[in-house]
Formats: structure tokens, C-alpha cells, sequence
């Protein structure tokens, strides 16, 4: 496993683990990886649908420059204030944020005079800079034009903040006790992002955002199905690579004939996992030296080549269903189902709600599922009735 940058360096160019590259984990950039090429597609979607006529521009209000200057001056004094107070406390005790950079950022460690300083200049300086910029022309007094996909980055940016937070929030819900026991460990920890809650706060939060500056909510659906399917398969890459605990209960069973995979992809037992969970390895003095003692079902592997043939599925059907919002509909139910299932074979809390003993993520990928169903019932129903395929959800 590669718990950050220094081990997988050491695969592939030998350098020593645990030097200054450990600072970048594994899970947080697969994590980036997963926001930048879901907002790749969302863009890509978004640029096609404006061609195709079903997306018009949308039309933005002018802010008086002073106004502006100041809303720049504030965004990016706070941004100053970071930079400035956290920055030399990473310079100067590196070491320490070494070991824990999710839990040192947090802090409320660092340089409050530098951080009030930089605060001051970096908003002078984009207040002047803002008061002094020339406005272009518009066509319409006060507003001017912007193509949909232009505001690709910000929905990511949105997705992102909001889709991490959700991802805490409900994971620590699954992991109750655990938070209970370690409040502020759990809620810093560098792993443990419960995907629907993401899913869920994340996609209010855009949802909220693209009816403010008129989006049609229903094509933006269709847009983020390939888009949560990349980056649910990316961040599950962060999850089996990191060895961060998204995997499976113990393979018990023989491995069966007709499995035509690799051995590892039916028991794997994760050495030098992030969690440090297990035994020790022999003759390994890093800081992540421990390995599973049993073989479990590698689930996050399943998952990942599940989303990406879900991908290519959706992908194919994009351009040729043509009713608005079938193809979210249709994401829905594939992706529900197929986290409904992996639920069955991986490690996570059960509950004895109607005695099924389902997890949290199993009742939630129902919802999904039945959603999607009755989505897509409803959008054919429309069919029949509306000479017109489009409706909308506004």
C-alpha cells in the first residue's frame, strides 16, 4: 500500500519513506484527482448541451466596482490570513506536521501577527486592484453573458467544500463510537469519507447554487452522473491505495474456479496500510509497517471497476437518450444497486432496523435506487403526455 507520496516514490525511484514528500497522502490527492476529472466531465457536458440549444447563456448581474473591489478584498484577506498564519508554523515545526498534516492545519497552532499581516495585503491589494479594473461592455446595462460550462470550477469548488464536509459528517455517523471516543482525531482524521454524504450535502449545496445564477437543474443531472461515477471510481483508488479501511470482511471462503481475476483481488490483507492496522512485517522499520492478518475481500477494487463500466455505459447513452434527466435516473439505480450489494461483503456498523441488519450506506443506496425508479417512470410518463421530452424540476 502507499499511505502518501514517500512510498510510492520508493516503488518507483527507491528514495526512502517518511521524508517530506509524506505530506502528500494518497487519499487527498486521489481525492483531487477525483474533484478535478469529475469537473472535467461536468464541463465537457455542460459546453455540449449549450451547442446542442438545450442550455442558454446565462446572464449575470454587474457589481457596482467598489462593492466588488471590497468582496474580493474580504475572500482573499481570509485567504492571506491562512497563508500567513499557518504557513510559518509548518516551516518551523515540520516535523510535527509531518506526522499529522490534516490535524496541524486544523489547529489552532500558528503565527497570529504574520497571518494579520498578510491579511492586510493581500486584501489592499486586491481591493486596489478591484477598484481599478476596467468593466467590459455589455449588451444589457448592468448584466453581461456567461456560458454555462465557464461556470464549471465554481460548481467543483462548491462540490468539493460541501462534498468533503457531508463525507465527514457522515461518516462520523457510522463511526459513532468512534468519534465519541476521539472527537478531534475523527473529525481531522486524513480517511474515513462516507461517499453518500458527499453525495447528498454536496449535491444540495450545487443544487441551491445553479437555481441561484439559472441553470436548469434538470440538465446539470445529466451532466454530474458521468461525473459522480469518475470521481466515485478515482476516490476509491485513494481508498484501496492508502489501505485507508474501505475493505471488505475477512474472504472466508476458497477461492472459486471461475474467478478468472488476480489471487489478490479475492483476499488481500493490505501491507503497510494508513491505518497500521494488523501485524507487524518482518524486517520493515517505516512508519507504516503493518499488515492485515487475515485476507479481506478487497471491495474497494470491485468498486472501482464497477464505476468505470458504469461510466462507459452511461457515456454510450448520454447522446442518445434524449429525454432530460434519464440519464441521472438511470445513474441512480445502477450506482445504488451496486453499492447495495458491495455493502453485503464490506466491513461497516450494521443496524437491526426491520431485523435485516443493513448498514447505513445499504438504506441509503435503497433510496437511491427507488428514486431512480420513480424518476424514471415519471420522465416517461411526461413522455407520453408532452410532445416536448424536456420538463422541468424547478
Amino acid at each position: 500500500m502507499y499511505p502518501d507520496l514517500s512510498y510510492i516514490l520508493h516503488d518507483i525511484i527507491g528514495t526512502d519513506p517518511d521524508n517530506w514528500t509524506s505530506i502528500f497522502k494518497t487519499f487527498g490527492l486521489c481525492l483531487a484527482a477525483a474533484l478535478l476529472s469529475s469537473g472535467w466531465l461536468v464541463m465537457l457536458e455542460l459546453r455540449r448541451k449549450e451547442q446542442e440549444g438545450l442550455l442558454p447563456k446565462i446572464k449575470i448581474k454587474t457589481l457596482d466596482k467598489h462593492k466588488a473591489a471590497i468582496k474580493e478584498a474580504v475572500i482573499n484577506g481570509i485567504i492571506g490570513f491562512i497563508i500567513g498564519f499557518k504557513l510559518p508554523f509548518i516551516i518551523m515545526n515540520f516535523e510535527v506536521f509531518k506526522s499529522d498534516p490534516a490535524g496541524n492545519i486544523f489547529s489552532a497552532d500558528g503565527n497570529w501577527l504574520i497571518g494579520i499581516a498578510m491579511a492586510g495585503i493581500f486584501a489592499a491589494y486586491y481591493y486596489y486592484t478591484g477598484k481599478n479594473t476596467e468593466v467590459e461592455a455589455t449588451m444589457t446595462p448592468g448584466e453581461y453573458l456567461v456560458s454555462p460550462y465557464k461556470k464549471s470550477g465554481d460548481i467543483l469548488l462548491i462540490a468539493g467544500v460541501f462534498g468533503v464536509i457531508g463525507a465527514r459528517l457522515f461518516s462520523i455517523l457510522e463511526n459513532w463510537s468512534d468519534f465519541v471516543k476521539h472527537p478531534i482525531e475523527t473529525i481531522f482524521s486524513g480517511s474515513g469519507l462516507t461517499v453518500y454524504g458527499g453525495f447528498l450535502i454536496g449535491g444540495l449545496a450545487v443544487f441551491l447554487y445553479i437555481k441561484k445564477i439559472g441553470i436548469k437543474p434538470i440538465h446539470l443531472l445529466d451532466c454530474a452522473a458521468p461525473a459522480l461515477i469518475i470521481g466515485y471510481g478515482v476516490g476509491r483508488m485513494g481508498c484501496h491505495f492508502s489501505g485507508d479501511g474501505d475493505w471488505g470482511i475477512v474472504s472466508a471462503l476458497s477461492q472459486p474456479s471461475w474467478f478468472f481475476l488476480p489471487d489478490w483481488m479475492w483476499s488481500f490483507d493490505y501491507p503497510r496500510n494508513v491505518l497500521n492496522q494488523g501485524m507487524a512485517i518482518e524486517g520493515c522499520e517505516w512508519k507504516y509497517c503493518k499488515q492485515l492478518t487475515e485476507g479481506v475481500y478487497p471491495t474497494s477494487v470491485y468498486e472501482i471497476i464497477i464505476s468505470f463500466i458504469t461510466l462507459a455505459f452511461i457515456w454510450f447513452l448520454r447522446t442518445r437518450v434524449k429525454i432530460a434527466g434519464m440519464i441521472f435516473f438511470i445513474y441512480l439505480v445502477l450506482m445504488g444497486l451496486a453499492r447495495f450489494l458491495i455493502e453485503f461483503i464490506r466491513v461497516n456498523e450494521k443496524y437491526e432496523l426491520f431485523n435485516l441488519g443493513w448498514s447505513m450506506s445499504q438504506w441509503i443506496a435503497l433510496g437511491f435506487m427507488l428514486s431512480g425508479v420513480i424518476g424514471i417512470i415519471v420522465l416517461l410518463m411526461n413522455r407520453k403526455e408532452k410532445s416536448n421530452p424536456e420538463i422541468s424540476f424547478s
